[in-house]
């Protein structure tokens, strides 16, 4: 059992204690010991294995087993937050929704479940960690100075899982109390390394979490989030981000105040830092009422930056973090305010990445607004969609016609601008051979187009003489 006092001061260690806490010329080296009593410990699931679980208990729905979208994520996902939650829930500004859109909901939730995939830890701090050389063994004792508790293990650079997996739950608590104190520490370095450590320590072990949320970690985070060196910033945001995955936690980090600091991450940090504080955004955007208050904020812009501007990796964070915002009509507002629009539309026509059909399922949602169904029409959103029914993923063609649907439904100018873009033809190819679900979408939209020509037809009969 390490304690608070037994590790005071290096000058004082007893042997037992140095080899807690043994010391290298450059570096140092903690590692608590083993505990007599054998300990029961629960592993908190990582999102990957949440999404990993939630696709083996849906291989039998819409998704094909060999789908390329399936085996991209399975290998590219590091967490999944739960969106399947939210097939569970209803849109409070629909009004009694027909069983067809229960299942459209259901469908576009389960597209961001199997599909979705958010960053955590993706910066491979543990690889880049581990590769610092240890220096030899001390040739001798240096002069000591007062130095803040055990603070071998803050200085130490080498911290892997396996001295993760050795610290029993007795040396948990001083473990993170030693972190949360040296969040504090007047000096960068220590703070840096606290930071680090209670990233990994809260990276896969839901009591972890748990236990450095309830230590008054979380207030100690959030500074951090504006500093100016872009690691600490970037352990901080990937330390909430973690933490955020317990659920009581996200109350908390919400009612800390972190959301504008996340934003400003967002806006500021590097790539793996804007990432990770999208994926936060969103682990908090679970909580329904932080939503507006996330769009209100000014998250959505820098989503939309991110999205333009991001790798593979940030476009996926910041569609999934978007559809998730976008179940609230202002946040839909806002997007297409933000220009959310046109970047949707120019990655329908994405290949083997998984971003078109994320990007259909997010232009499906503004779809369900008037100024979003103009700004996708503008954009030339209807041609984008038809190569999508042409040559797209079978679950692709399902959110483009889905989403044609939306615009064409009640708007004869959108039906013969489907019509001029050489709609039809793909349409009763899918109708014929398409998914169950997009036949039936495919049949329903040849039904509207053939009624406006009939109207067509019948106007021009009435109006010759």
């Amino acid at each position: 059992m390490v304690s608070i006092e037994d590790s005071r001061s290096h000058s004082h260690c007893t042997s037992n204690v140095a080899a807690r806490c043994p010391r290298t010329p450059s570096y140092y080296y903690y590692t608590p010991p083993p505990s007599s009593a054998k300990v029961s410990r629960s592993f908190g699931r990582s999102m990957r294995t949440i999404r990993s679980n939630m696709f083996q208990a849906d291989q039998s729905g819409p998704i094909p087993e060999n789908s390329p979208i399936v085996s991209e994520n399975l290998t590219d996902s590091v967490i999944d937050l739960r969106l399947g939650e939210l097939a569970n829930k209803s849109s409070g500004n629909s009004k009694s929704p027909s069983s067809s859109d229960i299942d459209d909901m259901l469908d576009i939730s389960r597209a961001f479940t199997d599909f979705s995939a958010c960053s955590s830890d993706i910066s491979g701090e543990l690889q880049r960690l581990a590769t610092v050389p240890d220096s030899g063994p001390s040739p001798g004792p240096s002069p000591e100075v007062e130095q803040e508790p055990c603070s071998g293990f803050l200085d130490r650079e080498t911290f892997s899982t396996e001295i993760i997996e050795s610290i029993t739950p007795e040396d948990l608590q001083p473990t993170v109390k030693l972190c949360v104190d040296g969040l504090q520490s007047s000096s960068l370095a220590v703070k840096r390394s606290a930071a680090a450590k209670l990233r990994l320590l809260a990276k896969n072990r839901a009591d972890n979490r748990a236990l450095i949320g309830e230590s008054g970690a979380v207030p100690a985070l959030i500074p951090l989030l504006r500093c100016s060196d872009p690691i600490t910033q970037e352990h901080a945001v990937t330390a909430l981000l973690n933490l955020s995955l317990h659920e009581s936690n996200k109350s908390l980090i919400g009612n800390a105040g972190a959301i504008k600091s996340l934003i400003y991450v967002l806006k500021t940090g590097t790539e793996t830092s804007k990432q990770n504080a999208a994926c936060a955004l969103l682990s908090l955007a679970l909580i329904d009422e932080n939503k507006l208050s996330i769009g209100a904020c000014g998250a959505i812009p820098p989503l939309v930056a991110l999205l333009i501007n991001g790798s593979t990796r940030g476009k996926k964070d910041a569609l999934t973090t978007l559809y998730k915002l976008c179940s609230v009509r202002l946040n839909k507002e806002r997007a297409v305010t933000a220009g959310v629009v046109r970047p949707l539309v120019g990655l329908v026509g994405e290949r083997g990445t998984g971003l078109a059909e994320k990007a259909m399922v997010v232009l499906s949602s503004l779809a369900g607004i008037e100024m979003g169904r103009e700004a996708i029409v503008k954009e030339g959103g209807i041609a984008a969609l038809v190569e999508a029914i042409e040559d797209g993923s079978d679950k692709g063609k399902e959110f483009a016609v889905l989403t044609l649907l939306q615009l064409c439904g009640e708007s004869a100018g959108n039906r013969g601008l489907l019509v001029k873009e050489g709609g039809i033809p793909p349409l009763v190819a899918l109708s014929q051979i398409g998914t169950a679900k997009a036949k039936n979408k495919a049949a329903k939209l040849l039904g509207y187009l053939r009624e406006s020509r009939l109207e067509a037809s019948s106007s021009a009969s009435s109006s010759s003489p």
